[in-house]
């Protein structure tokens, strides 16, 4: 069965849902064959409610991105410039509905399997992920790990991942390049902050 990190080739559906955070309405166009079609997915809205909002700032890698929930919301909220990348052309074409849909303008998009499009050069004081676990370890512990190449001196790295889906492994098993804390616990769900050694 396809999953929703893959180009596929599902028939298309779009629908729309509302959601509210931080006080503001969103909006967001949805699609078969993209992570979370219907609602804001539990671990992202842990994610953003524990990201230090008021300190985000200079350029920020929204990885995974999906139709565009975390950089379009953080948008309204900072004045970050936004890298954001996926390999699913169906979540970026819907990204390009919501962020018209949205009325922001800070986020530059764009298709990528994990960090092969990201200039070498430009290093993110921010990289925010909610990873794809069904892509594989393999996958995620890439999305995790190279980040640190793109991080400036002091970024940091936040994601979000589920206990059960092996939490407190990728932490152990990314501690040798990162000081990682946890920041957020709440229905299984950890939110990690990782910062290089």
């Amino acid at each position: 069965m396809a999953q929703y990190f893959e180009n596929v080739n599902l028939p298309s559906n779009i629908e729309e849902f509302s959601t509210y955070i931080f006080g503001t309405e969103f909006k967001f166009r949805t699609d078969n064959g993209v992570f979370s079609k219907e609602k804001l997915d539990f671990g992202t809205r842990l994610l953003l409610e524990n990201l230090p909002i008021s300190k985000i700032s200079g350029n920020v890698l929204d990885l995974g991105c999906g139709y565009g929930v975390v950089s379009i919301i953080l948008s309204k909220l900072t004045d970050a410039n936004f890298d954001a990348v996926d390999v699913n052309k169906r979540a970026l074409h819907l990204f390009e509905m919501n962020i018209k849909l949205n009325k922001v303008s800070n986020i530059n998009y764009f298709e990528s399997d994990c960090y092969s499009a990201i200039d070498s050069n430009k290093k993110y004081d921010y990289i925010i992920t909610n990873p794809p676990i069904r892509a594989g370890k393999e996958i995620v512990y890439k999305m995790l790990r190279e980040a640190k190449e793109h991080l400036s001196e002091r970024g940091e790295l936040y994601f979000v991942m589920r206990k059960d889906h092996g939490a407190k492994t990728a932490i152990r098993d990314i501690s040798d390049i990162y000081n990682c804390e946890i920041i957020a616990k709440e229905k299984g769900f950890f939110v990690i902050k990782c910062f290089s050694r």
